[in-house]
């Protein structure tokens, strides 16, 4: 257990940072104001400090410096927004241990301060020995599923977890990269060392190229010397500008070059991943990416399935989420019904594993007696069943939940129209085969502009 000390004048990110940091069993003291920060600071001599840049009375900068001059046994984390990201970089020069950006996610800030505390030889409390008041995420932990592709995955992680090759994943937004990556990066001899990601998309281009390839005019740190003999995922590489794209492909290169010579400094020794969300070697053809960099970064391509080509985990990752839900509320394990089972392998999941994992945590807010019905899902998921017809061996999709008239009206229109067009368009026919009469076809059809054109169709 460890001493932490937090100062950001917000309450509200003031107490999740404190929450997250109980969380994982360290006494934690939160602070509004850097004087009163700086009190605490003499007075406790914590074993690591999250401090915002930003603060009423003070500037976390100063707050930095003179916790190295006084108290330099003392990890610091800054935390900081977009916008102020080369202050970030001059925080790292005073002598913080790391920044995060804000929004940041809530698992990055506690795999940080678990890392700051190894980084001063504190060791950090084990998962039983905490009480978990605040569920960090749902994201699952490692890859799961049985499906075929993700046995795929599975084999070629386990053949290049240690190959320093670089790796490039491909899939839709949601569908897991990262965790391919952090499972890849896990299964490594590098997995003692930081697991660090930049999304390409986040930062404009000045700051992007300051993060990535440090300050001209100063010896400033980039996530690659903050991955120190650990891993770098690049997400979203297809939004490099490509001026940027250069420079990367330059100093890959110089990182190619030096391994094989026997002279890579520390701070260039990082595995390299990057993932995408379209296909680069489209974006190569339509000029939007480097050829050279493509070939460079694809030495390993790994194509991620999206979640509706390997259904057959869904309900897999569902009973993950229901249980993670349960470990976290203490509630009694939740139970799916068929009907609501059938929703949820049917439906196409265009945001993927992250769509499932929100449809799961609404299902439980709203499931009575630990339930999940159909009810309790989103109205996207539940609203549209496919069913089965028998006699006809069909497939139908009855869009549950609208109201019985809309549909009736609805099917009548779609009916009307196919034989209408299998009659040519005449509509004599049609009303004598539909047994009606043209006045009452037409008024069926709705409106004359709509129907004129059904018959000219």
């Amino acid at each position: 257990m460890a001493n932490i000390l937090i100062i950001d004048d917000e309450a509200g990110i003031l107490n999740l940072m404190t929450k997250l940091c109980r969380q994982q069993g360290h006494e934690t003291t939160p602070v509004q104001t850097g004087r009163e920060g700086l009190q605490v600071l003499d007075r406790l001599k914590p074993d690591l400090m999250i401090v915002d840049l930003l603060i009423g009375d003070m500037n976390g900068l100063e707050i930095i410096e003179y916790s190295q001059q006084n108290h330099p046994d003392t990890q610091v984390i800054m935390v900081t927004g977009h916008g102020s990201i080369e202050t970030a970089v001059e925080a790292m020069r005073l002598g913080a241990f790391d920044y995060l950006t804000k929004p940041f996610e809530l698992a990055d800030l506690q795999r940080t301060v678990e890392l700051g505390l190894q980084q001063r030889g504190k060791p950090t409390p084990k998962a039983s020995d905490t009480t978990p008041e605040f569920d960090i995420s749902l994201e699952p932990s490692k890859l799961i599923g049985q499906s075929p592709k993700i046995e795929d995955i599975l084999e070629i992680i386990g053949k290049i977890a240690n190959n320093d090759s670089p790796v490039l994943l491909e899939g839709e937004f949601g569908s897991g990269k990262q965790m391919v990556a952090r499972s890849i990066h896990n299964q490594s001899r590098r997995n003692h060392a930081p697991f660090k990601v930049l999304q390409c998309s986040a930062l404009p281009e000045e700051l992007l190229e300051m993060e990535l390839f440090g300050l001209a005019s100063s010896r400033s740190e980039t996530i690659f010397s903050r991955a120190m003999g650990g891993t770098v995922l690049l997400e979203e590489i297809h939004m490099l500008p490509l001026r940027l794209q250069s420079q990367l492909e330059s100093y890959l290169e110089e990182i190619n070059a030096r391994r094989l010579t026997n002279t890579l400094p520390p701070h260039m020794d990082v595995r390299f991943i990057a993932s995408s969300a379209k296909s680069l070697e489209e974006c190569v053809q339509n000029g939007n990416f480097r050829e050279d960099l493509f070939y460079k970064i694809s030495v390993i391509p790994i194509q991620v399935p999206a979640l509706r080509a390997r259904k057959d985990d869904i309900m897999r990752l569902v009973q993950y989420f229901l249980d993670r839900h349960c470990e976290r509320t203490g509630l009694k394990p939740y139970e799916v019904d068929k009907y609501a089972q059938r929703l949820l392998e049917q439906y196409s999941w265009p945001g993927n594993v992250g769509e499932l994992q929100n449809a799961v945590e609404r299902a439980c807010a709203f499931a009575e007696k630990n339930c999940i019905r159909p009810v309790d899902l989103p109205p996207k998921v539940a609203q549209k069943l496919e069913i089965t017809d028998d006699d006809e061996q069909t497939t139908h999709q009855l869009p549950i939940g609208t109201k019985l008239n809309d549909y009736i009206k609805k099917q009548e229109k779609l009916f009307i129209r196919e034989t209408l067009k299998y009659n040519g368009g005449s509509r004599e026919k049609t009303a004598s085969m539909l047994g009606v009469s043209i006045a009452t076809l037409y008024r069926k059809m709705g409106l004359k502009l709509e129907r004129d054109k059904m018959l000219n169709s």
